[in-house]
């Protein structure tokens, strides 16, 4: 079996944390799984040339992608990193509604 057919088997976060050997903690993964995975798959999409690699090249390589995509969210959280698509047109909606402060303090004439 190849290192691409071992991926077809995993399901969870957990499955990859575990087969590509990135120490986790559940906590973090029980509240961002889905964040997690979004994120490995956009690094994934990212890296150019992984078809290329031997098995343990490209395992390598996932494994490093991975463990990114999980320290994105020790260090910070779903909302902050922006990983979907609501989060990203949130943050847009949200920006074109800031008003600066000195705009309020600016007495209109």
């Amino acid at each position: 079996m190849s290192f691409k057919d071992d991926l077809d088997d995993l399901e969870t976060a957990e499955d990859f944390l575990r087969f590509l050997g990135v120490r986790y903690e559940q906590r973090v993964v029980n509240v961002n799984r889905l964040h997690i995975l979004q994120r490995f798959h956009d690094y994934l999409a990212a890296d150019t040339g992984l078809e290329s690699l031997d098995d343990e090249g490209m395992a390598a390589r996932y494994q490093t992608h991975l463990e990114r995509a999980y320290q994105d969210f020790v260090v910070s959280n779903a909302i902050a990193e922006k990983t979907f698509k609501v989060h990203k047109d949130e943050a847009r909606r949200m920006a074109d509604r800031f008003v600066p402060l000195d705009a309020l303090l600016t007495p209109t004439a």
